[in-house]
């Protein structure tokens, strides 16, 4: 009786020795794979990053966690092709470099369009860009930021004409590997003409009548922008 006692009072001190010694299930399993692209959000002229609020708050609401969201601050004053499309670009690296993603999404409103573009075409970035959208983008330019070209260089890399523009309109308008999508407003106070946000070869999506700010707040827009990200 006291040999059968013994032996069952052993059978659970041998059973939780090997489960202890056993690699718990969590600590060996690799680290998950990131569920989505980091996404770089680029405002727009005399904007900032706090534009992006919303919208933000929509990608998390998808899935979306606080170390796959990034927005981009930079100074609208500087010239696109030869200050900020560099100054992205290195912003693209840091990015890739802390989440270890290869590719990056990214979605522009309005000027902020202009330079992720000339990283795309000519500073290589379509490489390293999965998805780009632009929302109320002047991409052929727009006659109302002839009212500040006199003291703004973002005003004249947003003119019709500009140096800018016809740089970005030569050839392909999407190259590379990289899906492009452009979503305008037939009611834009800031784009003129309407029809200079859509670009060839892009997803062009017309989001109705809606002010040129309310592009990034805007239910529709925001499921839109998500569901191509996803594609």
């Amino acid at each position: 009786m006291r040999r059968r006692l013994s032996f069952l009072l052993t059978v659970p001190v041998l059973l939780a020795g090997l489960l202890a010694a056993a690699p718990a299930a969590t600590a060996a399993a690799p680290f998950a794979a990131s569920a989505h692209r980091p996404v770089i959000l680029v405002h727009g002229y005399n904007a900032d990053p706090g534009v992006w609020g919303q919208f933000a708050d929509d990608l998390k609401a998808s899935g979306y966690q606080d170390d796959e969201v990034f927005r981009w601050g930079y100074d609208t004053s500087r010239s696109v092709n030869e200050v900020l499309a560099g100054q992205f670009a290195a912003y693209v690296d840091s990015v890739r470099a802390q989440t270890g993603a290869d590719q990056v999404d990214i979605v522009a409103h309005s000027f902020g369009s202009l330079p992720t573009r000339w990283y795309l075409k000519f500073g290589g970035g379509a490489t390293h860009v999965a998805h780009w959208v632009s929302l109320g983008g002047p991409n052929h330019g727009t006659y109302t930021a002839w009212a500040c070209a006199l003291w703004s260089q973002a005003c004249r890399d947003m003119s019709p004409g500009s140096y800018v523009q016809d740089r970005l309109a030569s050839g392909d308008e999407t190259p590379g590997g990289t899906r492009y999508a452009t979503f305008w407003s037939s009611c834009d106070e800031v784009i003129d003409p309407d029809d200079s946000v859509p670009l060839s070869g892009a997803t062009n999506t017309a989001a109705g009548c809606l002010a040129h700010n309310d592009l990034l707040t805007d239910d529709g827009v925001s499921q839109g922008v998500r569901s191509f990200l996803a594609s």
